[in-house]
């Protein structure tokens, strides 16, 4: 099968490049130098030219504080681009995998992991970008299954863990919100999952919205504490504050903690805890930087 990932470039598609070297099937990875999904005419060649039958999308605007700013190219490319894909993919009856975020929940209250059935309510311009793209999939009648995620680190790129343990390893203290609470998701760990459900044609007949986030819940404090930790940066002070004492123009969601119940009852597929995968990516880096 012709599976077309995009956004190759970013941490969830480098990491979907590593879990698919060794699939029977053909993965085609692109990002915008070689497909710009906004364009919904070069999509339908991409797509009938080398008759892709599946697509997972990875590519997304996820600045979520330049996305208020930004509104055109984060609607661009988190709705009009995935409607390209889905009418693409409608028209050769193939299958859309989309990763979507927690954020469309937006600030919501309460302690309750979040389940696929509850309703959204964004609150900034990512968020409801974001619910664009997944309504308009739903308009499409495509084929479709969307995996919700949240708090996505890896080797690739900028993110929490690798700005962290620069952070660590040359400040002599630091403060970092301790009332925000989700799980920390590593994105080889989506991607591996990803990869087993196309390969074992579990896609197939289980189209619907999925959550998922690796095991586990913390606050972003507890999370600098065990990148620290984990990466011997033990100089550093990590000290706990309130989220008021770093404005940002977007409320983010205070408790964003994802009920992955669905997901693994549908799939049967264990989900790893994600100190044990937090464990795993700084040994990578530190093998890298050796």
């Amino acid at each position: 099968m012709n599976i077309l990932v995009t956004g190759a470039a970013g941490q969830l598609g480098n990491c979907m490049r590593r879990a698919a070297s060794g699939s029977s099937d053909n993965y085609i990875f692109t990002d915008v130098a070689e497909l710009d999904i906004t364009d919904a005419e070069a999509v339908a060649r991409m797509v009938g030219e080398h008759d892709i039958r599946l697509i997972v999308n990875c590519a997304a605007y996820t600045n979520v504080d330049r996305a208020e700013d930004d509104a055109e190219a984060a609607e661009r490319l988190n709705a009009v681009a995935v409607a390209n894909l889905a009418a693409a993919l409608k028209a050769n009856d193939g299958t859309l995998i989309h990763i979507s975020t927690d954020y469309v929940f937006g600030g919501a209250l309460g302690n309750t992991p979040r389940t696929e059935e509850e309703p959204v309510n964004p609150t900034g311009v990512y968020g409801r970008s974001k619910l664009r793209g997944e309504r308009a999939i739903a308009d499409s009648g495509v084929k479709a299954l969307i995996f919700r995620t949240a708090w996505l680190y890896s080797e690739y790129g900028r993110n929490f863990v690798r700005t962290m343990l620069d952070l660590t390893a040359s400040r002599p203290e630091l403060n970092v919100v301790f009332d925000q609470v989700g799980t920390p998701t590593y994105a080889c760990d989506l991607a591996e999952a990803i990869v087993r459900i196309v390969g074992e044609r579990m896609f197939e007949g289980n189209e619907g919205i999925y959550h998922y986030s690796d095991e586990g819940v913390c606050s972003w404090f507890d999370f600098t504490k065990r990148i620290a930790e984990y990466a011997g940066n033990t100089a550093c002070d990590i000290r706990p504050c309130h989220s008021d004492e770093f404005p940002s123009k977007v409320v983010r969601p205070s408790f964003s903690v994802l009920d992955k119940t669905k997901f693994k009852k549908t799939f049967g597929l264990r989900v790893p805890y994600w100190t044990d995968s937090l464990k795993t990516c700084i040994e990578n880096l530190q093998k890298h930087e050796a």
